[in-house]
């Protein structure tokens, strides 16, 4: 039955597409086997006492008598000791080598992306292109990417598990975050905190795209879609779900610090009880 229930499954973390991302899976395949070195002999250990001492086995000696012993104590003890070490320095080195916060290297200045998780859905602002879009991420490849997060609602998750790292979105607060996409591709973004009735719709499409692909989306973007003001937004910050990608051609550069400085009051937040029909079709079932 497992194996049915994992086909739909994705190795997403185990399959990274970033420089964060496989930092992550190493520190996860190096734990994993710092751990199997304890377990998979305690297992085997297991096994063989009572293969030994079996009822059959006349050789075994029975020490009815027998309290302490100072080596096996020494073995139990330090064969843990040196795992947690060893786990602890995995542990120590991974977290500092891969804080949210510290820059990628990189010969170039990163592309700067402000994100506002919503009440269901994701704002992506890119204050240096003054545009934005709704529910997809596009970004040129090879080059790091710095976003600066808050949540205009109820605390919340952002995660890409293809390039790593998830981090928290909170009203009233700036997080930050680095990553990078290697390659081409469309990897899921999602959000990973229960925050409602669309949580389940909450997540987006990041685009990993070529410097000039990422230059020709922005030029499209400049050419279409409305602009995003404090008028727009107060609309967009309304709850809905399913929320389909689109853009904004214009976003006012200073919307994300009235945001995070709460000057635009942030939304309403999930409520007790069945949401209107207006915020979620399933209301009406």
């Amino acid at each position: 039955m497992a194996p049915i229930v994992l086909t739909a499954c994705q190795p997403a973390v185990l399959d990274p597409q970033g420089p964060v991302g496989l930092a992550q899976k190493s520190i996860l395949i190096d734990s994993l086997a710092i751990m199997l070195a304890i377990v998979i002999p305690t297992i085997a250990a297991t096994f063989a006492v009572a293969w030994w001492f079996r009822a059959s086995n006349m050789r075994a000696r029975y020490l009815p008598d027998w309290v302490f012993s100072g080596r096996i104590e020494l073995v139990t003890w330090s064969i843990p000791l040196l795992t947690i070490m060893l786990l602890g320095g995995v542990a120590w080195i991974g977290s500092h080598d891969l804080d949210p916060a510290k820059p990628l290297p990189s010969n170039t200045p990163p592309l700067e992306v402000q994100v506002v998780s919503l009440d269901w859905k994701w704002l992506f602002i890119y204050p240096g292109q003054r545009v934005a879009s709704v529910n997809q991420l596009v970004v040129p490849t090879g080059l790091p990417v710095h976003f600066s997060l808050t949540s205009a609602s109820v605390m919340n998750i952002f995660f890409v598990p293809q390039l790593g790292t998830m981090i928290y979105t909170m009203n009233g607060m700036r997080t930050q975050l680095n990553l990078q996409a290697d390659a081409p591709g469309t990897f899921r973004g999602l959000s990973a905190h229960f925050s409602g009735d669309g949580f389940p719709d909450m997540h987006f499409d990041v685009l990993a795209v070529p410097a000039e692909r990422f230059a020709a989306w922005i030029e499209a973007t400049r050419n279409t879609g409305p602009t995003l003001d404090s008028g727009s937004y107060a609309e967009l910050a309304m709850q809905s779900i399913n929320t389909h990608p689109f853009t904004f051609r214009a976003a006012d550069p200073e919307l994300f610090q009235q945001i995070v400085t709460q000057k635009l009051p942030p939304g309403p937040g999930p409520r007790t009880g069945r949401p209107h029909p207006s915020v979620s079709p399933r209301t009406e079932d």
